[in-house]
């Protein structure tokens, strides 16, 4: 599956996760201002991408795979200690030669929550 010139696409969890990330002031009502602007910012890096491993792994995104339970789930950095959880949404994920998530191959994704899970 290749997304040659296009972006990840970008689903959410549910109806109201969505209509919160597509108005401001839900957001900041939801989150605070300082995590809503982050938010809009990682979503902005995400958009854009043509897939994901073109999100940075370095701050200030910071886009690491999470562990346990929750490895086939994703994370980017919003405010300490925040992040913006999503995961690939593709069935069947895509898997690289090592057996772990080609991350080049991940061209859609949905978003999950924003949460402190530490």
């Amino acid at each position: 599956m290749k997304n040659v010139g296009k972006n990840v696409d970008i689903s959410f969890k549910n109806k109201k996760l969505r209509k919160i990330f597509e108005s401001d002031l839900k957001l900041k009502k939801e989150f605070g201002k300082v995590n809503a602007r982050r938010i809009q910012r990682r979503m902005i890096f995400l958009r854009a991408a043509p897939n994901l491993s073109h999100v940075p792994y370095r701050p200030p995104e910071r886009c690491h795979q999470l562990e346990g339970s929750r490895r086939e789930q994703f994370a980017v950095d919003v405010e300490h200690p925040f992040r913006l959880v999503f995961k690939p949404a593709h069935n069947p994920l895509p898997v690289s030669k090592d057996g772990g998530i080609d991350l080049k191959q991940v061209t859609a994704i949905e978003i999950l929550i924003v949460e402190d899970y530490h």
